[in-house]
């Protein structure tokens, strides 16, 4: 059976590092207002003039660099973001043309936060459908550029980033993605939303001056989302593989909030210590955090060859999944 193997992965993030501090002037003493409720310390934010597919191209190079390949060899490229440069073309279509990836078909999804593990997963079908052999997957958001930075409940959660992986199909390998599990239930829609962004309602100088076109989300419920989806993704991908969530070395969830991770740790009965966050350093990067975990801690090398890791994305939609992936 075809197996999709991660061959590189790399990370494009911006030179600026923004601190709790820059958030002063929402709340008094900002840096443990931020870190007691969400554990980040700091994120980083792109300058006025980088744009989403500036980060995804910087990734692309990196994972391309690491697998020691030529952009020739792609055949797709699959970008997950919700921040694209544009609405229209597709911002994988700016990396292909930057990284020079002529051979490759490529197109965006928008999961929200879920992009990065919806795209892997897209991906990965095209490879075992013998579609492709080469895939370069993106998980790219420029948040900054949306949110609103009078509101406190989510303005400090934010950072922009971006994250890489070339995965290649290997006939019979014991290695790579294993299972996989996604699910979408749009009735939450609402709880995670930029309202005035597209043909619902086009932004127009009302809607500006109203706020309406930047970041808007619903904490409350979305935390009660999060914390009950994920135990049901992990349940649901160990009894597809035929294993225990003890039989896991290491999960990596959406880098959002380390109040979430801890509540499906003691929910899961998992040591928090299995769970690899850097949330820390870069704030919710949206469709960027899980490739940038994984990236860092593949790179550092606390992921070793043969462990099991579980990689998992929750957001707007309300969409949440997972890959099981054997390194």
């Amino acid at each position: 059976m075809m197996q999709s193997c991660i061959i590189g992965s790399g990370a494009g993030l911006p030179e600026r590092v923004v601190g709790n501090d820059f958030f002063s002037y929402l709340v008094d003493d900002a840096d443990e207002w931020i870190s007691s409720r969400t554990g980040i310390r700091e994120r980083r934010f792109v300058s006025p003039d980088e744009s989403t597919s500036d980060l995804a191209t910087r990734a692309a190079r990196a994972a391309l660099t690491d697998a020691a390949i030529s952009a020739d060899e792609i055949d797709c490229i699959v970008v997950g973001t919700s921040t694209p440069d544009m609405i229209l073309p597709a911002t994988a279509c700016m990396v292909q043309k930057e990284i020079g990836a002529k051979n490759a078909f490529a197109f965006d999804i928008n999961s929200v936060c879920g992009s990065f593990v919806f795209a892997l997963d897209t991906a990965d079908s095209f490879i075992r459908a013998g579609k492709a052999r080469t895939a370069l997957v993106i998980g790219a958001d420029t948040y900054s550029k949306i949110l609103n930075f009078d509101d406190k409940t989510t303005a400090p959660l934010f950072g922009d980033g971006a994250a890489a992986v070339i995965i290649r199909g290997e006939e019979g390998s014991e290695k790579g993605i294993i299972t996989s599990f996604i699910r979408t239930d749009g009735n939450g829609w609402p709880l995670i939303q930029v309202p005035s962004s597209g043909s619902r309602k086009p932004v127009t100088a009302e809607t500006i001056a109203a706020k309406e076109n930047t970041f808007y989300m619903a904490g409350k419920p979305v935390y009660v989302f999060a914390t009950s989806a994920i135990p049901e993704l992990i349940q649901t991908i160990c009894s597809k593989a035929g294993i225990q969530p003890a039989d896991l070395d290491w999960l990596i969830p959406h880098q959002a909030n380390l109040r979430i991770i801890d509540a499906v740790a003691k929910k899961h009965d998992i040591p928090k210590e299995k769970f690899l966050v850097n949330l820390q350093k870069y704030g919710n990067t949206s469709a960027a955090s899980v490739g940038l975990a994984l990236n860092e801690f593949r790179q550092d090398g606390t992921i070793k060859p043969g462990q099991l890791v579980l990689v998992m994305g929750f957001g707007g939609g309300l969409s949440w999944g997972g890959l099981l992936i054997r390194f």
